[in-house]
């Protein structure tokens, strides 16, 4: 029989790693919390998904731009009636400003110039007031995409709805790379497609059953877009997003990954109808329902 001294011991240790297990998992939910709060800042921030209110796909030859609604490209009412012509050829863009109005290029007065689209590192921007445009690059197609830093759904934000914070859904999943390359083709949302280059796929276990996620490559990290038991119930229908940290031994070699689904994201389609978001491939189409991250914003499904 244990001694009165050794099981005082004994229960010591255990308050012991009871008390460093209760440390680690509330550094680890204040740790999502913050993160999560981040992510709400950035949204709600000043030229943030929230202040999308168009995208408009050009024509050849010229497209207008202003607030005149009957213009090929038309701006929110706070901008003049008429901002410039953006024209259309050989597959490039060229904006012509409009004399005397107040529009900048890249933080400097515009002048005629051929605009570099959101495809490229350094994209250019004009601004004018608090309405500034772009050019995006989706297939083929190039169209202007429109932000308002006083849209309405910006003003009208009732903030994010998000499971519970969850640490079994903290999985640790095995990296392995493909032997030659390998492309991922979305369909997005505006009925394009896109295609990028995936580096391996990720398998974890869940409840004794494994699963399989591809990912490519964004930002410096593993980018996955998936969908699972729960899309058009709690979360949103088309997909959710999930990015991890690349695996330390790099992309080349079998390694391994965290995937926090407590980090799973809504595309920004959930916040406007002028994202052109891409959706999950089939093999990224769990049988799964992930009761974690990110839940339906509003009435979206």
């Amino acid at each position: 029989m244990p001694t009165c001294k050794s099981l005082a011991l004994l229960l010591l240790m255990a308050g012991i790693v009871t008390a460093a297990v209760e440390e680690s998992v509330g550094a680890y939910q204040q740790a999502i919390t913050q993160w999560r709060a981040e992510r709400e800042a950035k949204l709600k921030a000043e030229n943030g998904w929230l202040t999308v209110v168009a995208l408009t796909w050009l024509k050849d030859g010229e497209n207008r731009v202003g607030s005149n609604p009957s213009f090929e490209v038309p701006l929110p009412k706070s901008a003049p009636e008429r901002v410039g012509t953006i024209t259309l050829k050989g597959g490039k863009a060229r904006f012509r400003p409009g004399p005397g109005v107040p529009v900048t290029f890249n933080g400097k007065p515009a002048v005629e110039t051929e605009l570099k689209p959101d495809t490229e590192p350094k994209y250019d921007v004009l601004d004018i007031g608090r309405v500034r445009f772009f050019i995006i690059k989706r297939e083929d197609k190039l169209g202007v995409r429109v932000k308002d830093n006083d849209s309405a759904a910006r003003r009208e934000f009732t903030g994010m709805r998000w499971y519970p914070i969850d640490p079994s859904w903290r999985i640790q999943g095995n990296y392995i790379p493909w032997d030659k390359p390998h492309k991922l083709t979305f369909d997005t949302a505006v009925g394009v497609k896109e295609e990028d280059q995936s580096p391996g796929y990720v398998t974890f276990e869940r409840n004794g059953k494994e699963y399989r996620l591809e990912p490519t490559i964004d930002e410096g990290q593993l980018w996955f877009v998936m969908r699972d038991g729960t899309s058009g119930k709690t979360t949103y229908a088309a997909s959710r997003f999930l990015y991890a940290d690349l695996p330390k031994d790099g992309l080349q070699k079998k390694g391994t990954v965290q995937l926090d689904f407590n980090k799973a994201e809504n595309p920004p389609c959930v916040f406007t109808d002028f994202a052109t978001c891409p959706l999950p491939p089939p093999q990224n189409r769990l049988a799964l329902a992930v009761t974690a991250g990110e839940k339906m914003y509003g009435d979206r499904h």
